[in-house]
C-alpha cells in the first residue's frame, strides 16, 4: 500500500501547531494548514492500528456486529464515526466490517488524501464477510465539534453505534478534554448499541513533556469521560488528578471493557516489545 508522507521532526509540528493563531478553538486551522503542507503526523503508520482489528474480531460480543434491526423488524447497518481520521485507514477497515462508516476531517487536503487511499488501496480492505458484505464510506470535512457535518451528512445528535478515537484524544490540548468527553455524549447512540472504543496512546509519555502527542495515560480517559464538560484538576506536572472513588456525574460515559491489546503498532510499544497501549470501551449510562 502507499507509503504516508511522514512529518521530518516531531518538534517542528508541535511548535507550529503552538503558534499563538492556532490556540483554542482554532487548533483546526494549525492541523489543517499542515496538511496543505504535505505534512502529516509523524505517528501515521499509513494502516490501521492491528489494536483495532482484533478488537472488533475479538470483542464483537461487547461492541456488536455491523448489522442490527429497528422497532419495526428492518435491518440495518450500522453507523460507526472516526473523527480526526487522517488518511481514513480506520474508516476504510471499519467499513469492510460491514459498518457505515463516516470519516471526519477539517482540512480538504486530509479529505483528498483519504479519498486517494480508498481509489488506490481499496483491495487491502477486504470484505470480512461476504454474508454480511462491505459497509459504505462517507468522508466528512468540518470542525467536531460543530454540528454543520453532522447536518450535511443526515446523521441525528447520538446517531453513531461506534465511535474510535485513537491518535484525537492525544493530539488536542489537555484544555480541550473537557469539550471533547462532552461531545462524545452527544455523538454516541444509547446504551448498549453506542460503543465508543479508546485505542488509548501514549498512556507512558512524560506529562510534563510537550505535545502533541500529549501524555494521556488511562486515569486522563477516565477522569474526562466520566466527568464530561467539567474540569478536571491536573497537578504542576500536567499528571490528572483522579479520585477512583469519586463517583460519575449523572450524563458521564462508564467504561465497559478495558484490556491490553495483543497487537499495536510500534510507537505504543516499549523495550522489548512491552505493550504500553490500552483499549477501553464506553457507554452513555442509561
Amino acid at each position: 500500500m502507499t507509503a504516508p508522507t511522514q512529518a521530518k521532526d516531531p518538534k517542528e509540528m508541535q511548535e507550529h501547531l503552538a503558534q499563538p493563531q492556532f490556540k483554542g478553538d482554532k487548533y483546526v486551522e494549525g492541523w489543517a494548514s499542515l496538511w496543505d503542507k504535505g505534512d502529516n503526523l509523524p505517528w501515521d503508520k499509513g494502516f490501521p492500528n492491528p489494536a483495532l482489528d482484533d478488537t472488533l474480531v475479538k470483542h464483537r460480543g461487547t461492541i456488536g456486529g455491523p448489522l442490527a434491526t429497528d422497532a419495526q423488524g428492518q435491518s440495518y447497518r450500522r453507523k460507526a464515526l472516526v473523527p480526526g481520521c487522517g488518511r481514513g485507514v480506520d474508516v476504510l477497515l471499519l467499513a469492510s466490517f460491514g459498518f457505515d462508516a463516516y470519516g471526519l476531517e477539517y482540512s480538504e487536503s486530509a479529505i483528498e488524501a483519504c479519498k486517494k487511499e480508498e481509489k488506490e488501496n481499496s483491495n487491502w480492505y477486504r470484505v470480512r464477510d461476504q454474508t454480511v458484505g462491505a459497509g459504505s464510506v462517507t468522508w466528512l470535512q468540518g470542525d467536531f465539534f460543530d454540528d454543520a457535518w453532522l447536518q450535511k451528512a443526515g446523521v441525528p445528535l447520538n446517531g453513531f453505534d461506534v465511535v474510535y478515537d485513537y491518535t484525537f484524544f492525544c493530539a488536542l490540548s489537555p484544555s480541550m478534554r473537557p469539550k471533547w468527553a462532552l461531545r462524545h455524549t452527544q455523538l454516541l447512540a444509547p446504551s448498549p448499541l453506542g460503543n465508543l472504543i479508546c485505542l488509548e496512546f501514549p498512556r507512558h509519555k512524560d506529562t510534563q513533556a510537550a505535545g502533541p502527542p500529549y501524555a494521556s495515560p488511562s486515569e486522563a480517559y477516565m477522569a474526562h469521560l466520566s466527568h464530561p464538560g467539567e474540569d478536571v484538576p491536573y497537578d504542576a506536572k500536567g499528571a490528572v488528578k483522579y479520585n477512583p472513588l469519586q463517583p460519575s456525574s449523572a450524563g458521564g460515559l462508564e467504561r465497559v471493557a478495558y484490556w491490553q491489546p495483543e497487537r499495536t503498532h510500534e510507537m505504543g510499544q516499549g523495550e522489548n516489545g512491552v505493550i504500553h497501549d490500552r483499549v477501553s470501551i464506553w457507554r452513555r449510562r442509561n
